[in-house]
């Protein structure tokens, strides 16, 4: 049961790539000897992005994200000189 396919044999022989991935689990797509991508089932797919930590917009919009922002009085900030370049 070899899980690793070429690019070029993945290209050639798709239906057998995915009718392995459905009967045997996920299979590896090599590109010149390296491990480049894993096609997967949708179900695991998923599973995995439930399990996945949120996004940085879902953490952004949510309401832990927020809280007081502290802002300096007028005058007493700290300023910066340009940049000349």
């Amino acid at each position: 049961m070899n899980n690793h396919w070429a690019v070029q044999d993945a290209k050639a022989k798709f239906s057998e790539l995915l009718n392995a991935c459905l009967e045997q689990g996920p299979q590896v797509v090599t590109k010149r000897g390296h491990e480049t991508a894993v096609l997967i089932t949708i179900k695991e797919w998923n599973t995995l992005k439930k399990l996945a930590k949120p996004s940085l917009k879902t953490l952004l919009l949510s309401e832990e994200a927020r809280g007081e922002l502290v802002v300096p009085k007028r005058g007493q900030g700290v300023s910066r000189k340009p940049v000349k370049l």
